[in-house]
């Protein structure tokens, strides 16, 4: 079933999610239905929270290479830490949750995150680049914080009066 993604400015996208405590077949279906979600938008990573599950979890493929052909690499990681990282990589982020917003923002270039996986198993990855990307972009739902906030002021403003404008086309048809 593919879920509703939240919009900025709905309030629910600053909450900052507790823990996964269930690993049932709700939490299993959930889960499914976020990845279904996550590849229709289409989108590379979903945290919960932007399906209006406030919980500490998220959802993320950015595929495999395998010569000419992106095999899926469909990862859960739920309540993430991110335990050690190294370097730095600025990356052109979108988001689903604010849309026509590319952001240029600075992150870790490598990461180890603790975590479990969707059945409740520890797990720890090691990860780089895009992935490692997705992950802090996807841990920062989880805190509550958006690409919006990497913005200047002035580029935050542009941005809210695009909103506007689009909301205002789009009540007159």
């Amino acid at each position: 079933m593919i879920l509703e993604i939240l919009k900025y400015p709905d309030k629910r996208l600053r909450e900052k999610c507790p823990p996964v405590t269930h690993f049932g077949p709700k939490f299993q279906a959930l889960v499914d239905n976020m990845f279904e979600t996550m590849y229709a938008a289409p989108g590379i990573g979903l945290a919960a929270i932007q399906v209006g599950v406030i919980q500490r979890f998220l959802v993320m493929d950015v595929g495999t290479s395998e010569g000419q052909v992106i095999r899926r690499n469909p990862m859960v990681v739920v309540n993430p830490e991110i335990i050690s990282h190294e370097g730095e990589i600025v990356w052109e982020e979108g988001c689903l949750s604010c849309p026509d917003l590319v952001v240029p923002v600075e992150r870790f270039k490598n990461i180890k995150v603790k975590s479990l996986d969707r059945f409740g198993k520890p797990q720890e990855l090691e990860v780089e680049d895009l992935v490692a990307v997705c992950i802090q972009h996807e841990i920062d739902h989880l805190e509550g914080v958006l690409i919006l906030d990497k913005l200047s002021r002035l580029k935050l403003d542009l941005y809210k009066k695009q909103l506007k404008r689009a909301e205002s086309e789009a009540a007159v048809r």
